[in-house]
């Protein structure tokens, strides 16, 4: 009798307890925001621009991902829009198999696998699953942009604000066509994006707020900064990066641009010798100054890394410049140096002895970046001193599509609106066994461990039994 009760009371505690950790489970999976997320990257982390994004949802968002039959890919790209749903009532998101579901994929006009849809109202807009995967920085990982996309285009889907963004040309800068990533990036975002050339249109745009002048190669002429210099003067914005020109100590206009803001083009190539993993000295890793362009990213951890770098100077960082107020962005080590003799770099003749300091060379630290601002604290313009870092094989690298898109941010206001980086996952491990290997794992686990826990098991109730 007080076995049988002993048996009664273990069963019912057993089932209590499994009772309990049922109902804690589905209340705790109930509890919007509520979770550990213990992944090494945390891939279920999400980022504080899309917390913000989905917290200022007003129109419900219905997400459909028809699988690519890559179930890797497709478990990936589910578990993070089930994040989504979880943290915002106005989410929704259903997976389908369009071989099994075809009047579904007829439904959405879906011809391709892996395609995602984002529908709000009458607006839809789609992803393809194979463009959110890319290589990683190294052989062993890839790169994730899931999050970046989804929260852009959640963003854009709700919202009618089209910022126009003007990339000027005409001088050999930069088109918005010669920069693919980066021009996708900025549509991401919400920007309009659209080139200008000055000496054809004749006037800069009446919904103009912001010019981009990425890297020209020749000088400004006198009837082109005639227009350019009001327009920025009176509340106009602009984004500048500079690199290494044969002639640029020949030019005038934009020299006076940048002195109106109190900033000089050294024409110095920066060279640096305190690198740890990148052994080039014209790969630069500059340190992050104290501003809201590149907070985010020294908390983070993360580096900008700029190919033959200019040296630009303000006087002196952070400090006032006329009407303006000039912030170091990013700056060198002490031990780096700026170039001035750059005879070698033109002939064709540059050896690693014509990148060593040499009288006349300007000495470290030197600044790479500056924001600038005016008294009440209004964004007016962004310099940076390196271009190369926009083309899309180096844009993808550490946080410089971070820190760039956080400074075209900055110039609209939109401090609290920090871009977000793809996650870098590791690759899966594919082991090859051979058939021998393959027929002793399976005795071992089908056969070998099940039989002995079974007579493990008798032995335990045979004891007990004659106890």
């Amino acid at each position: 009798m007080k076995q049988w009760i002993r048996g009664t009371n273990a069963a019912v505690f057993s089932i209590a307890v499994v009772g309990i950790f049922i109902v804690l489970t589905v209340f705790l999976n109930s509890v919007k925001g509520l979770q550990w997320d213990w992944t090494e990257n945390k891939r279920f982390t999400l980022a504080d621009q899309t917390l913000t994004v989905l917290e200022e949802l007003q129109l419900p968002v219905h997400i459909v991902s028809f699988i690519s039959q890559d179930p890797y890919m497709d478990r990936q790209v589910a578990d993070l829009l089930k994040e989504y749903e979880k943290r915002s009532s106005l989410i929704s998101f259903e997976e389908i198999d369009p071989v099994q579901q075809p009047s579904m994929a007829q439904k959405y006009q879906v011809t391709q696998l892996g395609t995602i849809i984002f529908e709000s109202g009458e607006k839809t807009s789609s992803l393809s699953s194979y463009e959110l995967f890319g290589y990683g920085s190294t052989d062993t990982t890839y790169s994730f942009s899931g999050e970046q996309r989804f929260t852009q285009a959640i963003k854009n889907l709700t919202s009618d604000d089209l910022r126009p963004l003007y990339f000027l040309t005409g001088h050999g800068e930069f088109t918005s066509s010669e920069l693919p990533a980066f021009r996708q990036s900025l549509e991401g975002e919400g920007y309009e994006v659209r080139d200008l050339n000055l000496l054809r249109e004749g006037a800069l745009p009446e919904d103009a707020e912001t010019i981009l002048v990425l890297s020209p190669q020749s000088d400004l002429s006198e009837e082109e900064a005639g227009l350019l210099k009001p327009f920025l003067a009176a509340d106009g914005r602009l984004l500048m990066t500079i690199d290494l020109v044969p002639d640029m100590d020949q030019w005038t206009q934009w020299d006076a641009l940048l002195g109106e803001y109190g900033i000089v083009n050294e024409q110095a190539l920066v060279v640096e010798a305190s690198q740890t993993l990148i052994k080039d000295p014209l790969a630069i890793v500059p340190e992050f100054g104290i501003h809201d362009i590149v907070n985010k990213l020294g908390q983070e951890d993360r580096v900008a890394i700029l190919p033959a770098a200019m040296a630009l100077s303000s006087g002196a960082a952070s400090e006032e410049s006329g009407e303006s107020y000039v912030t170091a962005l990013l700056k060198t080590s002490s031990q780096a140096h700026g170039k001035k003799e750059l005879g070698a770099i033109w002939s064709g003749t540059m050896t690693e002895e014509d990148l060593e300091p040499a009288e006349g060379d300007l000495t470290g630290p030197l600044h790479l970046a500056y924001a600038v601002e005016d008294e009440q604290g209004e964004a007016q313009a962004v310099v940076i001193g390196n271009g190369v870092f926009l083309q899309d094989q180096m844009l993808a690298q550490q946080g410089n599509r971070d820190f760039i898109l956080n400074s075209v941010g900055w110039l609209h206001g939109q401090t609290n609106e920090m871009t977000i980086r793809p996650r870098e996952e590791a690759l899966l491990q594919q082991v090859y066994i051979t058939r021998q290997q393959g027929n002793l794992i399976f005795t071992l686990t089908v056969m070998v461990l099940p039989i002995v826990f079974l007579v493990m098991g008798a032995i335990v109730w045979w004891r007990r039994k004659k106890g």
